[in-house]
C-alpha cells in the first residue's frame, strides 16, 4: 500500500488547469518540516489534485496556508538545463485538508467556509 500523510506550508499560490477532456487539475507545492536534532531542514512535496478537490485547492488555498494532504507518493526523475539529474517527490492527492490561514475571505475563525456550509459556534449549544 502507498500512502502518504504529510502537514506543511504552500510554497507559492496553487496553479490549475484543465485536461483536453475537460479534468480539473491543481498542482501547488508544500514545504514539510523535517523534526531533527541539529537543525530544521524542510522536505518538498508537489501535490497534485484532481476534479472537485482541484477545484476547491485553487479556490480556498494560498501561499503559506497550512494544510494536511492524505494520497499516493511518488518520486519523479527529471534532467536540469545544466544536464544534471534531479528528482522530485509528488503526491496525489485523495484528501486535503484545511489547517488555518488569514485569507482576506475568511470566517472569524480564520478559516475559509466552503460555499453551502454554515460555520459552527463550538460554544454554542447544538441539537445534537
Amino acid at each position: 500500500m502507498n500512502k502518504v500523510f504529510i502537514i506543511g506550508n504552500l510554497t507559492r499560490d496553487p496553479e490549475s488547469r484543465q485536461t483536453p477532456g475537460g479534468i480539473t487539475i491543481c498542482t501547488f507545492t508544500l514545504a514539510v518540516n523535517r523534526r531533527g536534532k541539529d537543525e530544521k531542514t524542510a522536505d518538498f512535496f508537489r501535490v497534485t489534485a484532481w476534479r472537485q478537490l482541484a477545484e476547491n485547492c485553487q479556490r480556498l488555498l494560498a501561499k503559506g496556508r497550512k494544510v494536511a494532504v492524505t494520497g499516493a507518493v511518488s518520486l519523479n526523475t527529471y534532467t536540469k538545463k545544466d544536464g544534471t539529474g534531479g528528482a522530485s517527490l509528488e503526491v496525489n492527492a485523495d484528501e486535503v485538508e484545511f489547517l488555518g490561514g488569514n485569507r482576506s475571505d475568511a470566517d472569524d475563525t480564520g478559516l475559509k467556509v466552503p460555499e453551502g456550509f454554515t460555520p459552527v459556534d463550538p460554544g454554542s449549544d447544538l441539537p445534537f
